[in-house]
């Protein structure tokens, strides 16, 4: 069965729709939706058979998972890295949510919720209602991994029907919020002494 294509409004989310979305996610569900970058392919962080679904998707092994953690807020982050400085906390504080991923050594729940010896761990607050609204009504974070673009010009695919079309049989629910970004998020490495920019991005780093 092809996957639903259900418009949300990006500023004012209807919550029976958001609902709906959750209601898919708690039952293993694959979904698409925005972000305050680029459009992203996500499941429920506690549902191991969904994770080994997105790998298939990806084509990736569950041990090469290096996906992002969508969280509702700063507070959620702290169950799974084994350290945030307080340096590191007060940029977080500043600019999330909002364009980044933070990257920490993950802390000892990481592995047992993804059933692999996962050493770090991607942390996304997006600025974006859909996500966090989802976030939040589910419990739990979303994996969250960007939608790419077979467009040699174009690295990440913008229209949420054209998106559709291409998932329509590997996911189960496509969240049309209006034309994505094409500039991912800024990547930043917190896992030494010193913070790394991985990935200039949209996020600026001026801080």
């Amino acid at each position: 069965m092809p996957a639903e294509l259900l418009r949300i409004h990006p500023l004012n989310p209807e919550m029976r729709k958001i609902n709906r979305v959750v209601e898919c996610l708690r039952d293993g569900g694959l979904i698409i939706y925005p972000t305050d970058t680029v459009y992203g392919l996500g499941c429920d962080l506690m549902n191991r058979k969904a994770i080994e679904r997105l790998c298939k998707v990806r084509q990736i092994k569950p041990e090469k998972l290096d996906l992002s953690f969508i969280c509702h807020n700063i507070s959620e982050v702290s169950k799974y890295v084994r350290r945030m400085d307080t340096s590191i906390f007060k940029i977080m504080k500043k600019v999330l949510p909002g364009p980044y991923t933070f990257i920490f050594e993950s802390s000892s729940a990481v592995p047992k919720i993804l059933g692999t010896n996962k050493k770090t761990v991607g942390i996304r607050i997006p600025d974006h209602r859909i996500p966090l609204l989802l976030v939040q009504e589910l419990g739990n974070p979303l994996i969250n991994a960007s939608i790419k673009s077979e467009d040699v010009i174009q690295e990440y695919t913008t229209d949420p029907e054209e998106i559709h079309q291409q998932y329509m049989h590997q996911v189960d629910l496509v969240i049309d919020a209006g034309a994505g970004g094409n500039i991912p998020s800024t990547v930043v490495n917190c896992t030494s002494d010193e913070i790394e920019i991985v990935r200039i991005g949209l996020g600026p780093v001026n801080w």
